[in-house]
């Protein structure tokens, strides 16, 4: 695991060997090892590198590396899983490998079998940036699901790349102007989502492609090597029975990618929230480990917040070592300031706190953490994959007309009212959360169609752009209804869209920010390539049963322990934000959200901003992820005005 940086510049640069040192610099906590570099002077071609050494920790595995050949040169930041067998494939083919290091294999693969059989035949998370001496072509690529991150675009007079946009703002020329369109994006998803960033003329590459690059930019448009779309598509056409047959394929399929996943010369552990996706990896890895494994939990002081005694539960059983951390409220106040340089655009998901502090704990620990991530994505573990599909059912068919009537009807009280409402009923009879779920439903019902549905739902700030005055919001896929994956079912559909958008572009960016942070590597074994594709086979009966998602990996743990230890509600791996904005954060928040504040960096109008600040405090209506977003980006755009006048 590692960060990578470099350039390619038609031009001589004056001092080339700086100018990567300054990238690679701001990308050393991703690899806090070793410092690397490989210049071609001549060309103004340069490959940077910073080391967290995790499997062949000597000599062996320092980038950037040649192929023995030295046609390729490759800097690159991930892990190859099925490094060994493809060390042997190599062998049979004449192409030794020297040492344990994946990077030796991924270049002399490279060397070999050449970029497209390569990528076909890796399994792992990975970027990298791949130099073809012979035909003199640069080749940037990015693993599957899109856990590890790459980031390019022509900065001054070179073509740039790096694992973060930080690094492309060290160059000279860089030009720092932040995208109204972006932010406009970021506004409602709490993110910014794939190809965009928040500059523009910087984009992402999006997961399961590759580019071709030279030093005026990029060769044409991004290539698929793969694509989930693609994956969910054929397996509507080739499903799996529903049987324990099918059980038993994703329990061995599964095992195996933790089993692969496990290989590291440096301690080991795995997050364990206590939930259904972590307590899956835990105990699977747990089974196949040698040594007690390393669990880490963070909890809260909030009870609606607070998993710790579940997951204590579970790594009883397992035999772990477990270890544990309460966050408080002045605990989080003190790392909040520190959460923008962590992520280098705007970036609204609260679970990033926790993250942070449970990546920071382990760290202490271990070097490498498993993972639970993707589990919701690809087998259906959100509220709105079952929730939206039984609610479209029954009132897809009502004229639109009828349905907005409706909804206005519903949206007329405010939220805290439906709250008040419900108290008067029975504990028995009572809903959870009734003002939330009846703004949610009087969104949906006001929708024209499926997507702009699930529009609503995935949304925090359904109208950005009144922040942002003068900006044009794109289209996403998320509002595409004719674009989404051709699956067998909404559902299904709905997991897709997350698995393409929400997962590559909120939860790993999370993960890897997070970990990365403090120099630990994040594997997520429920994105292993086999087991998408055989999750996406499996019929939507043993992803959602009963009214519950995840049905398959319940009964993978039902297998393992007792159901009285997961068959429960889960509480989310967050914190109370709502309650800390009107409490122990008020006064951060308040000096965030001022209209001065507000107004310093010219992108937002401060008057939508305050108002539903004034909503929050009073009570009518909870608006923490919508504020949160704002200081996110405040916090942000504070860092970016203070590292302009450093």
């Amino acid at each position: 695991m590692c960060g990578i940086a470099g350039f390619w510049s038609r031009g001589r640069v004056a001092d080339p060997v700086g100018q990567l040192r300054a990238m690679t610099d701001q990308v050393a906590r991703r690899g806090p090892d070793a410092v690397g570099s490989w210049l071609d002077q001549d060309l103004g071609l340069a490959l940077g590198h910073r080391r967290l050494a995790v499997v062949g920790l000597g000599e062996e595995g320092a980038q950037p590396m040649a192929s023995r050949s030295g046609r390729w040169v490759v800097t690159y930041n991930g892990e190859i899983y099925n490094a060994e067998a493809l060390a042997r494939r190599l062998a049979v083919d004449g192409s030794s490998v020297r040492g344990g290091s994946d990077t030796e294999v991924l270049v002399e693969a490279l060397d070999r079998w050449g970029l497209a059989d390569t990528l076909e035949a890796l399994d792992g998370m990975f970027a990298f940036a791949a130099w073809d001496r012979e035909d003199r072509r640069l080749v940037l690529a990015r693993d599957r699901m899109g856990e590890k991150p790459l980031v390019y675009g022509r900065v001054g007079g070179s073509f740039a790349f790096a694992s973060t946009v930080g690094a492309l703002r060290t160059l000279p020329g860089f030009d720092g102007a932040v995208d109204p369109a972006a932010v406009a994006l970021y506004l409602r998803f709490k993110y910014v989502p794939a190809p965009w960033t928040i500059h523009p003329g910087i984009a992402k590459l999006p997961p399961g492609h590759w580019l071709e690059v030279g030093p005026d930019g990029p060769v044409g448009e991004p290539v698929a090597y793969w694509s989930y779309a693609d994956v969910v598509a054929a397996a509507a056409d080739d499903p799996l029975p529903d049987d324990q047959a099918s059980l038993d394929r994703l329990d061995e399929v599964l095992s195996s990618a933790v089993a692969a996943q496990l290989r590291a010369d440096v301690p080991l552990g795995a997050f364990l929230s206590g939930g259904i996706d972590s307590s899956v990896v835990a105990t699977l890895a747990a089974e196949q480990l040698d040594r007690p494994l390393r669990s880490f939990t963070i909890g809260s002081p909030d009870a609606d917040h607070d998993e710790r005694s579940q997951a204590r539960l579970i790594a009883e059983r397992l035999g772990a070592t477990h270890t544990e951390l309460v966050v408080t409220p002045t605990e989080a106040l003190a790392e909040v300031p520190h959460l923008p340089s962590m992520w280098d655009e705007p970036f609204g998901d609260s679970s990033q706190l926790p993250t942070h502090l449970v990546a920071r704990l382990a760290r202490e620990h271990v070097t490498v953490a498993l993972s639970g991530d993707g589990g919701d994505e690809v087998f259906g573990g959100y509220n709105r994959h079952v929730w939206l599909p039984r609610t479209w059912a029954r009132i897809g068919g009502v004229p639109h007309v009828a349905r907005r009537g409706a909804a206005a009807a519903l949206a007329r009280p405010a939220p805290a009212t439906w709250d008040r409402a419900a108290r008067a009923l029975p504990a028995s009879r009572r809903p959870r959360l009734a003002g939330l779920k009846a703004e949610k439903m009087a969104g949906v019902l006001a929708a024209a169609d499926e997507a702009e549905a699930y529009g609503r739902l995935v949304s925090h700030w359904q109208r950005p752009t009144e922040l942002v005055p003068g900006a044009t919001e794109p289209t996403t896929l998320a509002h595409r209804r004719a674009a989404w994956p051709a699956a067998r079912s909404l559902a299904e559909e709905l997991m897709a869209v997350d698995a393409l958008t929400y997962l590559p572009d909120d939860i790993l960016v999370k993960v890897d920010r997070a970990t990365m942070a403090h120099g630990l590597e994040a594997r997520v074994p429920l994105l292993a390539r086999p087991v998408v594709e055989l999750a996406a086979r499996l019929p939507l009966s043993m992803k959602i049963r009963g009214g519950e998602g995840k049905w398959a990996l319940r009964e993978l743990l039902a297998r393992r322990h007792p159901r009285s230890l997961f068959e429960r509600p889960k509480s989310g791996f967050g914190v109370p934000i709502a309650s800390w904005l009107r409490g122990e954060l008020r006064p951060w928040a308040e000096s965030m959200l001022s209209v001065e504040e507000l107004g310093a960096s010219g992108l937002l109008d401060p008057v939508p901003v305050r108002a539903a600040w004034d909503e929050h405090l009073a009570g009518r209506r909870d608006r923490s992820y919508e504020l949160w977003d704002v200081l996110m980006l405040q916090g942000w755009l504070r860092e970016q005005r203070r590292a302009v006048h450093a």
